[in-house]
């Protein structure tokens, strides 16, 4: 009525109620009546703001990519804003009376592309696929540094990098490459278990043989102090054997002195009997032969004697007519013969 209105704008929202070209009031949330002939509402949002990016740039070895991102901003400086953009409100159509507010976005996402193009141009493309943390955090450091957005009274509150994506020909080359190369990787693996395996076994081996080695030696060294014992042994038998033929030499030279000595003494009694038989062989040369054979018998018994006497018989039958021997002188013989007999095998 008369040009007089009431506005209330939401907590939200940073008001200037401006008069004359001077800010009469200005607050969050405000509430007010206003003659609309003469009143201009300045009004900006005082929340965050967060605006979705995606765009392609070029790696150092010439590759394209597309970047994926966020980055969330506010204005921290309501003045200096409403000094570089314009943010002029039109009450009664609840509109912005020019397109600054919607290109604020634009001109920061803007700034963001110049940053990111700046860092991918001196990067290459494996490393630019995975610098998405490392570029996402560069950008944001050098946003909260930016003159530019301090100008426009803008705060970077926090940048993400989603993904950086190269075309879809690349990508399959990168995968079969990745692809080959876990393969390589794979038959690396099987291949160093296999070598592992391999060396595991000759290890195993190796302690075999050394410790058939070892056993070898501990025979060896045995076996060596047996024959080291043998050896001592059969020397100490060589020695008894030694000593032993040096006693049967001794023994034989004794025996055979001793032998000598006693064929000696013999001889001189065999010499002596020769003697003795041939001085008497001499005496009795001259002799009859009847005295001679009288001499001899004079030692005999009568069985001896008996038998002489037969013999003598016999030797001059044919001169004997006729002989008779009766069964007692006969039997008296032969009893004679047998007690002599027996007082031999007595004696």
């Amino acid at each position: 009525m008369f040009g007089f209105r009431f506005v209330k704008f939401q907590p939200s929202e940073y008001v200037m109620k401006v008069r004359s070209g001077k800010v009469v009031k200005e607050g969050l949330g405000l509430s007010f009546y206003y003659y609309a002939p003469a009143t201009t509402a300045v009004v900006m949002p005082a929340s965050s703001t967060e605006a979705p990016f995606m765009f392609e740039e070029i790696t150092r070895d010439f590759q394209s990519v597309t970047v994926q991102g966020q980055l969330t901003f506010r204005i921290a400086d309501f003045r200096q804003t409403s000094r570089m953009l314009d943010y002029a409100y039109n009450l009664r159509k609840k509109t912005y009376l020019s397109d600054d507010p919607a290109k604020l976005g634009q001109r920061v996402i803007g700034l963001v592309k110049v940053l990111t193009k700046r860092h991918l141009e001196r990067m290459p493309l494996r490393e630019a696929i995975q610098s998405g943390d490392r570029l996402a955090a560069a950008i944001r450091e050098e946003l909260q540094a930016s003159p530019e957005l301090a100008k426009l009274g803008i705060e970077a509150m926090g940048a993400s990098i989603l993904a950086v994506l190269p075309n879809k020909e690349t990508m399959r080359a990168l995968e079969a490459q990745a692809r080959e190369e876990i393969l390589r990787r794979a038959d690396e693996a099987v291949y160093e278990r296999r070598n592992a395996s391999i060396e595991q076994e000759r290890t195993v081996r190796e302690n075999e043989l050394s410790t058939e080695i070892a056993v070898e030696a501990k025979k060896k060294q045995i076996r060596e102090s047996q024959l080291a014992a043998e050896r001592l042994v059969q020397q100490k038998r060589n020695e008894m054997q030694q000593e032993q033929l040096q006693f049967d030499t001794a023994y034989e030279e004794e025996r055979k002195t001793l032998l000598e000595r006693s064929a000696g003494n013999r001889q001189s009694e065999a010499d002596a009997k020769a003697y003795e038989l041939t001085a008497v062989m001499r005496a009795l040369g001259g002799a009859d032969n009847q005295v001679l054979q009288s001499l001899t018998r004079a030692g005999m018994n009568p069985g001896q004697l008996i038998a002489i006497a037969f013999q003598d018989l016999a030797g001059q039958a044919e001169k004997i007519g006729q002989l008779n021997i009766t069964p007692d002188l006969l039997q008296g013989l032969l009893q004679g013969g047998e007690a002599k007999t027996a007082g031999r095998k007595e004696r």
